[in-house]
């Protein structure tokens, strides 16, 4: 059964990023995608249910887009002006076969890092 979740670690401040806006997309071509979530953070950084579900999974390429210079701005942390990172894009591709995807990533004002988790 297919799904698609996320979570968000804030490394500046050593805990979960709660409150960053997360927009997923399915990717047809380079020049064409739509947008199929629209979700925020809880206070654990992770999103309240999957931002795909099973029952509307199709295999291909999504692009999840993180909003977290909006974040640290509400943290009040400076990244520039405007900040170094404004929003992070981070694009899979993802098969049907996959019982679950889990993307964890990780952040800070200068960077970040993500994976395929569990």
């Amino acid at each position: 059964m297919p799904a698609l979740t996320t979570h968000i670690l804030d490394l500046t401040h050593g805990q979960p990023a709660s409150g960053v806006e997360v927009d997923v997309y399915f990717v047809k071509t380079e020049s064409e995608k739509r947008i199929i979530a629209q979700s925020v953070t809880n206070r654990d950084g992770r999103v309240d249910k999957p931002l795909v579900a099973e029952a509307d999974f199709e295999e291909g390429e999504y692009e999840l887009l993180y909003y977290i210079g909006d974040y640290f701005g509400r943290k009040e942390v400076s990244a520039g002006s405007p900040p170094f990172l404004n929003r992070v894009a981070v694009r899979v591709s993802l098969s049907a076969s996959a019982a679950h995807y889990h993307i964890p990533l990780l952040i800070s004002p200068w960077g970040y890092q993500v994976y395929r988790g569990s």
